[in-house]
């Protein structure tokens, strides 16, 4: 059993999305026989769960996690023990003990399961934080864990197109199964084969969720500088609690408060993807 703790000189990490270095722990009949600190070499939050993956990883103890990252992982077969913090020794002695509880995904104001800023199929948010542990069964497929090069067309059920790699003249590159896309494009690719196009109706549970109501927050005003010159519909970026980014609507603006939404502008939404395998390496 092997058992990875987002690792920052000693203690636990509290951002995964940011982790640079794991240490993995090798465990034998409840004990902890051997470990070492491996980096995670720049990979973006989608692709980390890959990495442990790769790493033969069964459980990863971590600090601070997002909904998106909770699901790249549970579809790479770790087990998520989150919202820990304090020394990486003694947390995984507190595992081995059964003494550590997960507090499943966990944010503020909702913004770390918004890991992504664009609308591409590529974003690997789900547009909620879920709370809960345990590993679902791992997506299988010839291309699960490999790396990926597709073209793809999104519409909408009326016909209307909301992205293209055509138009942009290049292939969409990610990690099948390591979480970088939705969860129903990443499903439809898993077992393709190099040159094969296919069609794709997605409900909002296989792409960007439904739209959380916990997810629409008010401020003060006078507590959010800047804040009074913006406008209803506009779209801006707060920072959560890690200091990164995360894009929200101005739902609202009455009085000396402010409501944005942090939903995904496709939450909700049925989407369609024409979707041709280009590489596969």
């Amino acid at each position: 059993m092997k058992i990875a703790v987002a690792y920052d000189n000693g203690n636990i990490f509290q951002h995964f999305g940011r982790t640079e270095f794991f240490k993995v722990y090798q465990v034998e009949d409840g004990k902890v026989i051997s470990s070492e600190v491996i980096g995670s070499n720049g990979t973006g939050h989608g692709a980390l769960a890959g990495l442990l993956a790769g790493q033969s990883v069964d459980v990863l103890i971590c600090g601070g996690i997002g909904g998106g990252a909770q699901e790249a992982l549970a579809q790479a077969g770790v087990e998520l023990c989150a919202g820990a913090s304090g020394s990486a020794d003694q947390a995984v002695e507190r595992y081995l003990k059964g003494e550590l509880i997960s507090s499943g995904a966990n944010c503020d104001h909702h913004g770390e399961g918004h890991e992504c800023d664009h609308h591409e199929a590529g974003d690997s948010c789900g547009g909620d934080c879920g709370t809960g542990c345990g590993a679902r069964p791992a997506m299988t497929g010839r291309n699960v864990g490999k790396t990926c090069r597709t073209h793809y067309r999104g519409t909408f059920n009326d016909g209307t197109q909301f992205d293209s790699s055509y138009d942009r003249g290049e292939p969409l590159e990610f990690v099948c199964g390591a979480g970088q896309m939705i969860k129903g494009f990443d499903a439809a690719v898993a077992d393709m084969e190099v040159g094969q196009i296919v069609d794709v109706h997605l409900m909002p549970e296989e792409a960007y969720g439904m739209p959380d109501p916990n997810a629409v927050f008010t401020v003060e005003i006078g507590q959010l500088p800047g804040s009074e010159d913006l406008e209803v519909g506009q779209q801006v970026y707060l920072s959560n609690q890690y200091g990164q980014p995360f894009p929200v609507k101005v739902a609202a603006k009455e009085g000396t408060t402010i409501t944005f939404d942090a939903n995904h502008e496709m939450a909700g939404k049925e989407l369609n993807f024409r979707i041709e395998l280009v590489e596969v390496r």
